[in-house]
């Protein structure tokens, strides 16, 4: 059996050994952020030869076990090929994650749309479902910033979600969210829609092609609103960067001072101007070629259905689910990966 691409193990037991030689370099520790970038890698990349080895032995018992196995042996064996067929499932889809930032933690960002308290509570609702998802992946999910609605549910939130391929998930769920309910907030207890956005931004150390000139920022100072314990609830630590030309807005609650709000903001802004940038080249590279844009971000990418009948649609895919309250549970894995494969 021939393997090569994605599964050539020896490309990437070269590139681990080219690593390792590194990590013998007497200054490696000299820069600690790049030395622990490499050892990350490293662990990942063995990781991942780990699992396309197993994955070759597992089809070679298979093909074996095909030749000797006897008639009452041959459930046994469809069972072991049924497995081997949903972990190579599970490694492909790891591989699609080649994106130069999809490794990396991510911003998670939710932002209630028009229509008052009724799209506060679906923002709250979907920050639900993320942070379910998160714990069902064992990301660590750290809060930013947070603006409560004025009745019930939230205004936005902005978090910092930790793990191996967290920007590389996330990254699908980009744009515009559709809700459509009884309302629990209409006495006439009537329909309602309701929307929210979400973005997602990879969390990256931008170097200096993203430069910031100081005019076109500007800076605000107010009270936490977020849990963040005595001291910070009580000062005007949180910062609110808005870029001018981009109407890009970045707020941080989560730090103690006001200093280290505005240095994680300006982080966070810098990455989203990377970000943007490198879209426009995408775009500007397929209008070149005559591509056919896909939808941008800003629009609808899925909808909520819980009235009159029961579904989760993508608009991308046409992947769909009757179980609402799995999905808002924070099953997301067939909206995600269905997506992923899409890319290809």
């Amino acid at each position: 059996m021939i393997y090569g691409g994605h599964f050539d193990i020896a490309s990437k037991m070269k590139e681990v050994e080219e690593l390792e030689k590194e990590t013998l370099n007497p200054n490696f520790w000299d820069n600690r952020q790049k030395a622990e970038e490499i050892l990350k890698k490293i662990t990942e990349q063995k990781n991942l030869i780990s699992s396309i080895t197993s994955m070759k032995q597992q089809l070679t018992d298979n093909d074996e076990l095909l030749e000797i196995v006897e008639s009452e042996e041959l459930e046994q064996v469809e069972n072991s090929i049924l497995k081997t067929n949903q972990e190579l499932e599970k490694l492909s889809l790891l591989l699609l994650l080649n994106g130069p930032y999809d490794k990396n933690d991510c911003i998670l960002e939710i932002h209630s749309g028009a229509g008052g308290t009724e799209a506060c509570d679906w923002a709250n609702m979907i920050y639900r479902m993320y942070l379910r998802w998160c714990e069902s992946k064992n990301y660590k999910v750290e809060l930013l910033d947070y603006q409560p609605g004025e009745e019930a549910g939230i205004k936005s939130v902005s978090v910092k979600v930790r793990g191996t391929n967290a920007y590389g998930y996330l990254k699908n769920e980009k744009g515009v969210h559709r809700l459509v309910r009884l309302s629990p907030f209409d006495s006439n207890n009537r329909r309602h829609t309701s929307f929210a956005s979400v973005d997602v931004t990879p969390d990256i150390e931008v170097d200096d092609s993203i430069e910031i000139d100081e005019k076109d920022i500007k800076i605000d100072v107010y009270r936490s609103t977020g849990a963040g314990g005595q001291g910070v609830n009580t000062t005007d630590s949180a910062v609110r960067i808005t870029h001018l030309p981009t109407k890009i807005v970045v707020t941080c609650q989560n730090e103690r001072s006001q200093i280290q709000n505005k240095e994680e903001a300006m982080r966070v802004l810098k990455s989203k101007l990377l970000i943007l940038k490198l879209e426009e080249q995408e775009k500007q590279l397929k209008q070149e070629k005559g591509e056919q844009m896909n939808i941008e971000f800003g629009s609808q990418i899925r909808s909520y259905v819980m009235h009159p009948y029961s579904l989760v649609k993508d608009h991308r895919t046409n992947e769909e689910t009757s179980d609402v309250n799995k999905v808002l549970d924070g099953d997301l894995d067939l909206f995600i990966e269905s997506y992923l494969k899409k890319r290809l």
